[in-house]
């Protein structure tokens, strides 16, 4: 006789829903709201979003089981981050519980140790978080490495803030898996993100992750939808990673779909159980842009899955060549 699913550990309520951070005092939720689409970044995620909206996602968020957001100092500009700041306003303080991680960006092409400093200053400002409990280094790998590590550059910067208290822990997030290894390889950082390339078809940031948890760090996995690719059962774009997919990978994510369909699924449910399944993710990060999107991912989350299901998604798999980081 077939086992029926049963609903997940890591469901909202279940007994890993709520788990510590390695690397940090943090307790965070297996689901952390996004803010990526959250200040309206319509050539990325497809609409646009207005500040209306963007407030009530937070709230939404507040009042749901959802205990941790992240967002970055760069998003439309900060609108992200003044928009969770209003919505923290309107709740007369950030919900006890509740953790806010945000991220250290450049200004065109500045990203000295003067622009870190500047960053963390401006993200206060626009949260209305006078302490910042883990603050990122954000997509260094388009910068040049000797500048970024150089006496009293960025990452100088950084640990310098969590130093001095400014803030608490200080993380590496990024996508381009072999330059974000170089920074690792520093052994400054608290916590790991890596967005795209732990997913239902890309496995690229595998070491990565693996070596991040042998020095202690803790993990978030974003963007475990591939861009929309993972997001909807019907369709959806051509594209993995904000980037044409190559034949092999839409050939895989149609199959996926059938597959999921054939055990009463969808893949959507299927890519953020991938992640929240994986011990070595603290927390998957998920971008949210309307209230109704914060229902649903919570509902996905505790939505029970054959076990037979991921032994069938995994034999679907890319071949390594065509995943984002493939060398």
């Amino acid at each position: 006789m077939t086992r029926p699913p049963v609903q997940p550990p890591y469901a909202p309520g279940g007994p890993t829903w709520l788990r510590p951070l390695p690397g940090t005092d943090l307790t965070v939720s297996a689901v952390t709201l996004g803010g990526g689409p959250l200040g309206s970044m319509p050539g990325l995620f497809g609409r646009e979003v207005s500040a209306e909206e963007g407030v009530a996602t937070v709230l939404a968020a507040f009042d749901s089981p959802i205990r941790t957001i992240d967002t970055s100092n760069g998003y439309s500009d900060g609108e992200s981050e003044r928009r969770i700041g209003a919505a923290i306003g309107l709740a007369d303080g950030l919900p006890e519980g509740v953790v806010v991680i945000t991220k250290v960006d450049p200004r065109g092409s500045d990203y000295s140790g003067a622009r870190v400093r500047a960053s963390v200053a401006e993200s206060r400002q626009r949260l209305g978080l006078d302490t910042l409990p883990l603050v990122h280094l954000h997509d260094p790998e388009g910068h040049d490495f000797d500048a970024m590590t150089a006496p009293g550059g960025a990452v100088d910067a950084l640990v310098e803030l969590r130093e001095s208290g400014q803030v608490g822990r200080i993380g590496l997030a990024g996508g381009q898996v072999q330059e974000i290894a170089r920074y690792l390889e520093l052994g400054v950082f608290d916590v790991l993100l890596v967005h795209n390339r732990w997913t239902l078809l890309d496995r690229s940031a595998g070491p990565l992750v693996d070596e991040a948890r042998r020095r202690g760090m803790g993990v978030l996995n974003a963007a475990v939808y591939g861009g929309g690719i993972l997001a909807a059962q019907q369709g959806g774009p051509t594209t993995y990673g904000y980037r044409p997919a190559p034949p092999e990978v839409l050939e895989a994510a149609a199959r996926m779909r059938e597959a999921c369909a054939a055990h009463g699924t969808d893949i959507a449910t299927a890519a953020l159980q991938f992640s929240l399944r994986d011990e070595r993710f603290a927390s998957t990060v998920v971008g949210m842009s309307r209230p109704a999107r914060v229902t649903a991912t919570v509902e996905a989350a505790a939505r029970a899955v054959p076990d037979a299901l991921w032994p069938e998604l995994e034999a679907l798999l890319p071949p390594a060549h065509v995943w984002l980081d493939a060398r």
